[in-house]
């Protein structure tokens, strides 16, 4: 069977982020996982424009390109003001039809919240898009430091839970377009 093709992206690109640590550990959880193959779409290697250009630039190209090739995806994401940043809003807006009947995991982090607020904020996204976002997270805990023993092990449980459900949503969407494309 052809591996399930699984996009993490980081969606943090301020200075100083702890966004590519997050998101560098859950790659790792991924990929003990067979069957999956996993690329990372870090944004802050994008050079996106700071406006909308009339016409597409090759970065925009790109990112939309790599979404297109994707089975699934993982969105790591800080909250900011209770929503997600704008790096990463700039960035989903320049895929459309690409997301299209593809599940969406999240992998949040921020104070007290975990970054629920901004997983909720983009659920509400990804369903605009008509991709179909998947019920369990992975939420980190930035007052509790470095998760270590039961934090740590309960991220792991996290992780794989969340694959479990991006893994068989992947696969039934992926035989589904192939079936019959998607029309919206």
């Amino acid at each position: 069977m052809t591996p399930l093709r699984l996009a993490v992206i980081i969606g943090s690109t301020r200075e100083g982020r702890i966004g590519d640590r997050i998101g560098r550990w859950f790659v790792a959880q991924a990929r003990r996982r067979d069957g999956l193959a996993v690329t990372v779409l870090d944004l802050a290697g994008y050079n996106f424009p700071a406006s909308l250009p009339a016409e597409p630039t090759a970065a925009m190209r790109s990112f939309a390109g790599e979404v297109n090739r994707a089975d699934a995806f993982v969105v790591v994401t800080p909250e900011y003001n209770h929503s997600f940043p704008a790096s990463l809003k700039q960035a989903i807006d320049y895929a459309y039809d690409e997301w299209q009947a593809k599940p969406v995991g999240f992998v949040s982090y921020g104070c007290r919240s975990v970054g629920l607020h901004a997983v909720d904020q983009l659920r509400t996204v990804f369903t605009a898009l008509h991709a179909t976002t998947v019920r369990d997270t992975v939420g980190v805990d930035l007052l509790d430091g470095e998760p270590t023993g039961r934090a740590e092990e309960r991220l792991r449980q996290d992780a794989r839970v969340l694959l479990d459900e991006l893994c068989w949503w992947g696969l039934a969407l992926r035989e589904g377009r192939a079936a019959r494309p998607y029309v919206s």
